[in-house]
């Protein structure tokens, strides 16, 4: 029995691309200072011509495309148009590759043509991935079978061992890696939220958060001043996590901290009830990008009227 389904596939194969992309689009903003590295800018024109083209791409021509057509999908609608991008993509990487080796001799315009093509490229590419993400593998969902799931499961994977063998994503993923780690090209969402937009979030969320460095020191909470499940005012930040729990669930609790810490626990869930409600309470370990541990984060959620839902409830259905 195959647990893998051939969309989840495909979209964490956009994450890859994306990440890639993120790359290119900084090196792409240091070309015409000449402050972009070469190496770098190779690479991630590379990886998304060999993963995001050879492999993604081929996936998609080879077997989705053929089988979601064979499922009644027409040929000349949304599957058209992808394959139209696929090449506009194909040929703007090449052109970029072909002319990279020059790229320090050439005119500053000739660089800005450079420039442009690349973010012509990224540009294709962000709207490609988002109109496959959220239309096209829609429809996809809606008349493939589980047997169909099988076939493409199994035609992606052999894709997989003929173009870089049984290694394949493992290789890849570390090619990001490293590219992402030369001049500090890794790219964070959060970069774009002002400080204002994170407490605002943080402080919209429809939990309770509590957060415990790695010294095992309360750091932060949300919900600050207002109505919450279990009572946390300003006098428990820079406490230790021990003096923060009742009695008899402290040695519990440092145990879960101490996995984490170790690595041999990755979360811990409780439920309890409390004032007449159902409380969901999760643990996590909290790390950076290269697995240092940075603290637990506690989340705490009211979830009787979640345990109640039933059937369905959709966006565009009435209230």
């Amino acid at each position: 029995m195959i647990d893998k389904r051939w969309d989840d596939i495909l979209v964490a194969e956009h994450e890859m691309i994306e990440r890639a992309m993120a790359v290119l689009k900084t090196e792409l903003e240091k070309l015409t200072a000449l402050e972009h590295d070469r190496a770098t800018l190779h690479r991630a024109l590379d990886f998304l011509l060999e993963f995001g083209d050879k492999i993604h791409n081929t996936k998609e021509e080879k077997f989705l495309f053929p089988l979601l057509i064979e499922r009644g999908i027409p040929e000349g609608g949304p599957i058209h148009v992808m394959l139209l991008e696929h090449e506009a993509e194909r040929q703007i990487l090449g052109n970029l590759l072909e002319n990279l080796a020059n790229l320090e001799e050439m005119t500053s315009e000739a660089r800005e043509d450079f420039s442009s093509k690349g973010t012509e490229y990224l540009m294709i590419r962000a709207n490609h991935i988002w109109k496959e993400n959220d239309i096209l593998y829609m429809m996809g969902r809606r008349v493939l079978t589980d047997e169909d799931n099988m076939l493409l499961v199994n035609g992606f994977e052999s894709i997989n061992l003929e173009s870089y063998g049984e290694k394949n994503t493992d290789n890849f993923l570390q090619m990001l890696t490293e590219m992402e780690g030369s001049r500090a090209n890794r790219s964070r969402l959060i970069e774009n939220l002002s400080y204002e937009q994170i407490d605002a979030i943080m402080e919209a969320m429809p939990l309770e958060v509590t957060f415990v460095d790695a010294k095992d020191t309360v750091q932060y909470f949300n919900r600050l001043d207002r109505e919450k499940i279990f009572v946390r005012t300003r006098s428990v930040i820079g406490r230790k996590v021990e003096k923060c729990h009742p009695a008899e669930s402290v040695d519990k609790v440092l145990e879960i901290v101490e996995g984490f810490r170790d690595g041999t626990l990755e979360n811990a869930d409780f439920w309890i009830n409390f004032k007449g409600e159902k409380i969901m309470i999760r643990y996590f370990p909290v790390r950076d990008r290269d697995g240092k541990y940075l603290g637990v984060l506690e989340t705490s959620q009211e979830i009787g009227s979640i345990q109640e839902l039933k059937g369905e409830k959709r966006l565009l259905d009435p209230s």
